[in-house]
């Protein structure tokens, strides 16, 4: 039987490693994660970082706010006077020709001053969602607001009034004995890091075990329906053959996602990136070996608990058009861990999270989400694990019945019951 496994998992790689679809994906899938990694970059190289020019009709204060704006050392904006053309109507309609010709990206209204001692403020532009700007006008037309109020302080009291609360955020643990990457406490910078690295490790889980485990069930029911399978059951039995595929088929998917890692790592080491990280205050060597080793743990459990049970239904499906409708609830539970992880990345420690941590489908996405983002219990990440390892087992002896039964029945779709009643006449 080893010898027989050995072969049909040489067999699987080889076939996968030669075959087009597998190579075209690859280099696509390389493309876009290169892309992806260099964003950032692309996107400024067409983004214009000169300061946005704000109109507005001369007067005292659009004189303080292009002041108190030119006073800086990165002003993000300019405000461009012009001359006051009697009435409001006519200046709005010099601004917006202004605006119409692109010379300003937008204008200021100032209104009758309020109960707060201020006048109202509008901005104008033909854009909806540029917060970015507004928020620079409102801390500057803020600035202005307290310097009127508090104009007989001498302008050093002021400066340190109105000078911003600076707070540090550090996540710290309460967990004795914590399995996590918490420890004694992690920056804002590593919070972001380590819940970035848990947001690629789910995807690239979710991807693995949806690619891969597709892939076993469509190559076994092809076999079926091309009648392939009569002929090799022959020589390897239906146990190589499972054991093989699959193992043959994680090798594959681990190759693809060392290929996918190392371009990742290729195009965040350039210097335009490096820089950028550096910006941030974000070091690839901050990531938790620890935290690594986990992901890889909980990929490999996740994959065999997935890629057994597709292994079973794809053998008792006869035609491949049957099989997207077979597999449907089994695509359907690694979609569920996979939403459940991606929403639970900004309620970590709710009820729900804990306790699908614990629910075998589920636990690849959730137990990793938890140990990258809190600190669970190590005896918590442990029971999870060895829960996993028995439901592997458990549905790898069933999958192995239903699978060594299923490969030679032919025709619909066998009903639970027909499906027991053929595997009472084997044993595993």
């Amino acid at each position: 039987m080893n010898n027989g496994m050995f072969t049909v998992m040489g067999f699987t790689m080889r076939n996968k490693f030669r075959s087009k679809s597998f190579i075209v994906t690859s280099v696509i899938i390389a493309v876009l994660v290169s892309v992806a990694v260099n964003l950032p970059y692309l996107i400024s190289l067409f983004t214009d970082d000169k300061p946005a020019q704000v109109g507005a009709a001369a007067g005292d204060l659009p004189g303080r706010l292009e002041q108190y704006f030119a006073s800086q050392e990165e002003p993000g904006v300019i405000i461009k006077q012009f001359p006051d053309q009697g009435s409001k109507e006519a200046n709005e309609k010099l601004l917006k020709d202004k605006l119409s010709s692109g010379e300003i990206k937008g204008y200021l209204e100032f209104g009758a001053n309020t109960e707060l001692g201020f006048p109202k403020v509008t901005y104008k532009s033909t854009s909806t969602m540029d917060f970015g700007l507004t928020g620079k006008l409102q801390n500057g037309l803020q600035y202005l607001k307290n310097e009127s109020i508090a104009k007989d302080l001498p302008k050093e009291t002021l400066q340190r009034i109105l000078a911003p609360v600076a707070i540090e955020s550090v996540q710290i643990s309460t967990t004795e004995g914590g399995a996590g990457s918490v420890g004694n406490g992690k920056t804002a910078e590593e919070v972001g890091l380590s819940t970035g690295l848990v947001y690629a490790m789910i995807i690239l889980l979710f991807m693995g075990v949806m690619i891969t485990g597709q892939l076993i069930a469509t190559e076994i029911t092809a076999e079926k329906s091309s009648r392939v399978m009569e002929v090799l059951v022959t020589s390897v039995s239906p146990l190589a053959q499972m054991f093989g595929k699959i193992i043959g088929m994680l090798l594959v998917g681990l190759s693809q996602i060392a290929l996918l890692v190392a371009v990742a790592l290729g195009n965040a080491l350039l210097p335009h990136n490096v820089s950028t990280l550096k910006d941030m205050n974000i070091r690839l060597e901050d990531i938790d070996p620890v935290l690594l080793a986990y992901g890889l743990l909980f990929y490999l459990l996740g994959y065999f608990l997935y890629a057994t049970v597709y292994a079973a239904v794809g053998s008792i499906v006869s035609r491949t058009e049957d099989l997207g409708q077979a597999v449907m609830p089994v695509t359907f539970l690694s979609m569920g861990g996979f939403y459940l992880a991606i929403f639970g990345l900004a309620t970590p420690d709710a009820t729900f999270i804990t306790v699908t941590s614990y629910i075998p489908f589920f636990t690849p996405f959730i137990m990793f989400l938890r140990l990258g983002v809190i600190d669970p219990p190590v005896w918590e990440v442990w029971l999870s694990i060895a829960i996993m390892i028995a439901s592997i087992l458990g549905l790898g002896w069933l999958s192995a019945k239903i699978y060594r039964t299923g490969v030679l029945l032919y025709g619909k779709r066998p009903s639970l019951k027909e499906l027991r009643k053929a595997m009472k006449a084997y044993k595993v």
